[in-house]
């Protein structure tokens, strides 16, 4: 009977033990989880106020860049350089366009009206 006894303290003792150690692990994790919940959202903060940043620069460039572009076509709405506006358009750098369509046959008849433009009668 003491031995039974002492087997079971033991094994009680033994069950306190792994409870208080898996205990102690669950707080670790928990701890580690809200520390990487807090630097994630560090994080996630940071990235929003560079996209911001981003957008706004880029939403000033595009105003800035459609005010240009207005300006220029009231300014050059002269009869007969409607073609030169039309390249001025279009970018005929051959190495900028790899991943692009082929429209060097539209780029070619535009720069022929360019330089002979179409007379109506």
């Amino acid at each position: 009977k003491q031995w039974y006894q002492r087997r079971v303290r033991g094994i009680r003792i033994w069950k306190q033990q792994q409870a208080e150690e898996i205990a102690a692990r669950d707080a670790e994790a928990e701890a580690k989880a809200a520390e990487w919940k807090a630097e994630a959202l560090k994080e996630l903060e940071n990235w929003h106020a560079k996209q911001t940043d981003v957008l706004e620069k880029t939403r000033a460039a595009n105003r800035e860049a459609q005010d240009a572009f207005l300006k220029d076509n009231v300014e050059e709405a002269k009869p007969g350089q409607q073609w030169e506006r039309i390249c001025r358009l279009c970018d005929f750098n051959p190495k900028s366009n790899r991943n692009s369509k082929d429209t060097a046959r539209m780029k070619s008849i535009f720069l022929q009206l360019k330089q002979n433009p179409l007379i109506r009668a």
